[in-house]
């Protein structure tokens, strides 16, 4: 597995990362004998990237992750995230970026991860009642005690994401960039790359739905979030399947799934670009992890920049996108 560097502050992560989100919420199917497998076989494969957050679950994820990390921290490089409030039964309660609050968040993500030290520590969302050189400032004050290695920022907008760099370097923005979320492409891609940034591309297959495997709404289980998602519903959903059915037919010509070929794209947007696939299954990420061994040509991209153009994709990326770019 190659590694590079993310940011110009001395992190280096995997190639291809793992979102580990779905192996304890939002999407059908959990199980988390299946999940430490999963987790067991990125470590045989180099994949030594884990992003987890406190609000998976809730809480759950950073639990389950911990027991795969048990006599093993040396070998993973660790990201998690706070910002994001929810209680003990799931309910949502806003953002939260106050310095006590970020303090604490910390304090709770190392005791459930079972580890001293967080290498990547996000602010998931940005909160914008709390100035962010405050929230920084109490990130930065983690990074001094040897609790956090790295900082990060999650879904910033370009102003937000010098504000905070100034006050702390930043090391890694984490924002959803795929073939179907080129929102990034305007004017985050160039702002990071100006401060020395690494891009973390969070869902970078569209929440599974640039595999190729669903064909309808009814392809999701019941309770999967994906069901009340903008991009899976009703006449959206029938405009994206006209979009996958492009990156199906450049898949065939490459001799490869669709998620290797997206992934592929992904990756070579730059080798500051850093994908985080997430998956609970170790034969996906065995799949996941071959998208390295595609090669797209100068006129496979230039197919692809035409088939999924910015914009292209039919509805937002969150029911709720007033969290979002902020």
């Amino acid at each position: 597995m190659k590694t590079v560097k993310l940011g110009s502050q001395g992190l280096e992560v995997s190639r291809m990362g793992l979102g580990c989100m779905g192996m304890s919420e939002f999407y059908a199917g959990r199980d988390d004998q299946r999940g430490l497998a999963t987790l067991d076989r990125a470590l045989e494969l180099g994949v030594n990237f884990w992003d987890t957050a406190d609000m998976y679950g809730p809480f759950t994820n950073e639990e389950l992750v911990g027991r795969a990390l048990s006599g093993r921290r040396d070998k993973v490089v660790l990201a998690t995230k706070f910002g994001n409030q929810r209680g003990q039964k799931g309910e949502f309660l806003g953002v939260c970026g106050r310095p006590d609050y970020v303090a604490r968040c910390c304090e709770d993500s190392l005791r459930r991860l079972g580890t001293d030290h967080i290498d990547l520590y996000y602010q998931h969302r940005v909160d914008s009642t709390v100035p962010i050189e405050d929230t920084v400032g109490a990130m930065a004050l983690l990074v001094k005690q040897g609790k956090v290695r790295f900082l990060g920022l999650s879904e910033a907008a370009p102003a937000t994401i010098r504000r905070a760099h100034r006050v702390h370097p930043i090391s890694a923005l984490q924002t959803e960039y795929s073939l179907w979320s080129r929102d990034p492409e305007s004017e985050i891609l160039s702002t990071v790359r100006e401060l020395g940034i690494g891009f973390v591309a969070y869902s970078p297959l569209g929440r599974g739905f640039l595999s190729g495997r669903f064909k309808s709404p009814e392809d999701l289980p019941q309770d999967d979030y994906r069901r009340r998602h903008p991009r899976f519903q009703g006449e959206n959903f029938a405009k994206n399947l006209e979009l996958v059915a492009r990156l199906e037919a450049l898949a065939r010509e490459k001799k490869c799934s669709p998620a290797q070929a997206a992934l592929a794209w992904v990756m070579a947007r730059g080798g500051d670009v850093v994908p985080i696939p997430g998956t609970t299954r170790p034969e996906r990420l065995e799949e996941n992890v071959k998208a390295l061994e595609v090669a797209l040509s100068a006129a496979d991209l230039e197919g692809l920049d035409r088939a999924f153009p910015p914009g292209a994709t039919s509805g937002d990326r969150y029911a709720d996108m007033s969290t979002v770019n902020r």
